[in-house]
């Protein structure tokens, strides 16, 4: 597959797949030993270090039969949705939404979420609108989670398209103006909507926060044409606030700001944005809620944007149970066995770590607080 830019397909190397390109990517993903050997052990943990070699044809084999009849992006899809709804089935108790009646089944929007979670985040904005008949969204995804090329393969054909986090020197304004160009391109002319993270990283502390740059990048190709709010009144940016009653990753994101707390920085592991995929998708995230917010207009700054999209974020955000515990607000509301349960998520850290833990949770509470106090 070829990945630098051609002049009739200047997003080549970093746009989803389209339907055309399908079975050679699939057929490439098949005969890739590596992805192969990581379907293995992620199925089989106990027996791939020794069965390996009788497993992994094995898999090759129904991998190829399973993915026979995928011929385009809505194929692959539509795969992805059957193992999705078992997901949803296994590690939720509820799945809710709110502010969807709000949107034009004809318009297409720029999402711009909160981040709690790698690979759910996006999912489950694609799952409330698969529900709904409408369209699944372009997603965003830095490089830095796509170290490993069948990786970057399985993204793109689930319409992730690529920010390069990684250019250095010139090749960043270069990155940026083509990211801008892109995301206006799939809104604008394919009217398709798009996802993106508010925020470079998760807000593993529990405060949502816009950065102005990712605005700012937006902009980018659009400076020698129009001012800043003609082009927001351009497309439809929309926020997206996304709860999570638990966080599958909550005791890592503990760990993690703990030992930047007390050691002054943490090195992250080289696989370790992968097994928080995985754990995301897997572990228990008891009651998620979807909100979407409204379609913002007539702001003249970045900044100005970027204040009123923490506000929607923060003021549609839904208050768990979890929350309002660990923000000491649940009175007579939570149950003992919801006490219970979220104690249970403190055990086996050390204090400092159990305490981030907690605000991790209560800071929801408080942000809101803040934002309802005027303050």
């Amino acid at each position: 597959m070829a990945e630098s830019n051609t002049p009739n397909d200047p997003y080549q190397n970093i746009r989803p797949y389209h339907d055309r390109e399908v079975n050679l990517v699939l057929n490439k993903l098949i005969r890739n030993d590596e992805f192969i050997s990581a379907i293995t052990r992620y199925q089989f943990p106990q027996l791939a270090s020794w069965l390996g070699f009788l497993l992994k044809p094995a898999i090759r084999i129904f991998l190829a039969q399973k993915t026979d009849e995928v011929k385009a992006i809505a194929d692959f899809q539509g795969l992805v949705a059957g193992y999705m709804e078992k997901m949803i089935s296994r590690t939720t108790t509820r799945l809710s939404c709110s502010g969807f009646e709000n949107l034009d089944s004809d318009e297409a929007y720029l999402f711009i979420s909160n981040h709690r979670d790698i690979a759910m985040d996006p999912a489950f904005v694609n799952w409330v609108l698969h529900q709904n008949d409408r369209n699944t969204v372009r997603i965003a995804i830095g490089d830095n989670l796509l170290r490993k090329p069948y990786v970057s393969d399985l993204m793109r054909l689930n319409k992730s398209f690529i920010v390069n986090r990684s250019a250095k020197g010139r090749e960043v304004l270069t990155a940026l103006g083509q990211l801008s160009a892109y995301i206006d391109h799939s809104l604008v002319q394919d009217e398709h909507s798009v996802w993106i993270a508010q925020r470079e990283g998760r807000a593993k502390d529990g405060n949502d926060a816009t950065d102005p740059a990712i605005l700012k990048m937006f902009y980018m190709s659009h400076r020698k044409e129009r001012s800043f709010k003609e082009f927001l009144n351009r497309i439809n940016i929309v926020p997206v606030s996304i709860s999570y009653e638990y966080d599958p990753c909550d005791s890592a994101k503990a760990n993690e700001l703990c030992a930047k707390q007390q050691d002054g920085n943490y090195e992250k592991g080289q696989y370790e944005d992968i097994e928080s995929i995985v754990q995301g998708i897997t572990g228990n995230k008891g009651h998620v809620h979807v909100a979407f917010g409204n379609v913002i207009r007539d702001m003249e700054t970045p900044e100005e944007l970027a204040a009123e999209i923490d506000r929607q974020i923060i003021e549609n955000y839904y208050l768990h149970p979890s929350n309002l515990i660990a923000a000491g607000e649940d009175n007579a509301e939570a149950s003992s066995q919801e006490r219970n349960q979220f104690e249970e998520r403190l055990q086996g850290l050390e204090p400092t770590a159990a305490e981030i833990l907690r605000q991790m949770y209560a800071n929801p509470v408080k942000n809101k607080h803040t934002l309802q106090e005027g303050v």
